[in-house]
């Protein structure tokens, strides 16, 4: 793993900045730990302050501290985009391996599933949750829930090289030597995936944490939780742009902006690292 990382790091110009600008972002969004203010409560601040010396990202309509109030929201929009990812990865490692390696009516009972999450549409599923479970929509709650909807393309894209190396020889050799099914799928294929499963990790963040802002943004979720898109609902509730508290909008996109380049840049990256022809060119070979 570390040799990957390294190469990564040496070769891939690409991986280097998206790894600078998300380290940025989870730097900011762990300063929220050292916080000298509750990121909920309002009216601790002068309202409506630009950005100085003593409020660096200025205050908003409800008297806080945006500097305090995005860390806070970057660190629980990031937690909750990493909760996401790997809930979702686990189940689709699960599903694609197993529908791989064992083939058969597994194969075909799995994927049947997964193509019915596939056709699922997850939008106003997501909407019908938070009218039903309104009282008890927590992050985690919700991260769950888009857990269950976010793995069945990857589970796919798994599967597809489970086929490939369930006739490989080391696999034979596995078997013969007595191994488990679950120790095969652990030991000696999981290993060969693992690439796909970072790849696919920094894309369902991607898409996690924009499903959020979405739903937040709308209304769809505990605005009282500062996250990236409550701190925009509330902007847009406010009218921030129309009364001049332009800072209010502006700084949270710029660093919404930084977080989805890092992480899409990331994304891209390993996505190249795992065709041989692309890391063997950028190597210079």
């Amino acid at each position: 793993m570390f040799a990957v990382l390294r190469d990564l790091i040496r070769y891939n110009a690409e991986f280097t900045i998206g790894l600078i600008l998300v380290g940025i972002v989870a730097i900011f969004a762990a300063l929220s730990f050292f916080s000298p203010v509750d990121p909920t409560q309002i009216y601790l601040a002068i309202p409506d302050q630009p950005p100085s010396a003593q409020y660096w990202f200025g205050t908003n309509s409800r008297g806080q501290d945006l500097f305090w109030q995005l860390s806070a929201a970057f660190k629980n929009s990031l937690i909750f985009g990493i909760t996401v990812a790997v809930l979702s990865r686990i189940i689709s490692i699960a599903v694609g391996l197993a529908a791989g390696y064992l083939g058969g009516w597994v194969d075909r009972v799995l994927m049947f599933i997964n193509d019915i999450f596939v056709a699922v549409p997850i939008f106003p599923i997501l909407v019908l949750f938070y009218f039903v479970l309104r009282n008890h929509m927590d992050s985690f709650t919700m991260a769950l829930i888009m857990a269950c909807f976010g793995w069945p393309f990857d589970a796919r894209l798994i599967r597809s090289v489970a086929l490939g190396l369930k006739h490989r020889e080391f696999t034979r050799h596995a078997v013969f030597a007595g191994m488990s099914t679950r120790k095969v799928l652990l030991e000696e294929h999981l290993p060969y995936v693992m690439p796909i499963v970072f790849s696919t990790f920094m894309n369902n963040m991607l898409w996690s944490i924009g499903m959020e802002v979405t739903l937040a943004v709308l209304g769809f979720t505990n605005i009282n939780n500062p996250t990236i898109g409550t701190v925009l609902y509330w902007a847009n509730s406010h009218s921030a742009m129309v009364v001049g508290v332009w800072w209010w909008v502006l700084i949270p996109v710029i660093l919404i902006v930084i977080t989805f380049v890092g992480l899409f840049l990331l994304a891209v990256s390993m996505n190249e690292y795992i065709d041989p022809r692309s890391r063997l060119r950028r190597m210079g070979a």
